[in-house]
């Protein structure tokens, strides 16, 4: 399942607030008015996309509450076999900076050591929202597909 999550500069900012025995939820103008109850459901359903874990081939993506996001080596149960950068946005980073072809050689420069590399170029391969491909498995390349290339963030 491919969550799809879109953010702009002009995103009306979300509200809530009690009136009586309902919650009011505001957001860009409109209003919804929740029971306690449907307003618990909501934020636990909220609460499960925002920490969400995708899982792909080789990889996963996990999407921590604390706003960090991890690579990990699918079924991993070390540390080794997982990276953890401060945010989805730090890794969106990390790709925009790397070649338009690149190896997991050219990850050791971004402070990447050992297995994470291949596990982290893998990722980029397997998750819709970075626009790459697999070049070569030997040497293990990633092509990033042409800039207008639309993708599933």
């Amino acid at each position: 399942m491919t969550r799809l999550v879109e953010k702009f500069s002009d995103s009306p900012s979300p509200s809530a607030h009690r009136r009586g025995d309902r919650v009011a939820v505001s957001v860009g103008g409109d209003e919804l008015l929740l029971s306690r109850e449907d307003a618990d459901q909501l934020r636990e359903c909220l609460e499960d996309a925002l920490t969400a874990r995708e899982t792909f081939l080789n990889t996963e993506g996990v999407h921590r509450a604390d706003g960090s996001y991890v690579v990990e080596r699918r079924g991993a149960d070390s540390a080794g076999n997982r990276k953890v950068f401060d945010s989805f946005g730090a890794l969106r980073r990390l790709f925009d900076r790397l070649p338009a072809e690149f190896t997991a050689e050219d990850l050791s420069a971004t402070g990447l050591t050992a297995g994470r590399r291949h596990m982290v170029l893998w990722h980029f391969v397997e998750h819709p929202g970075f626009a790459c491909e697999l070049a070569s498995r030997q040497p293990l390349t990633a092509r990033k597909a042409p800039a207008n290339a639309e993708v599933d963030q």
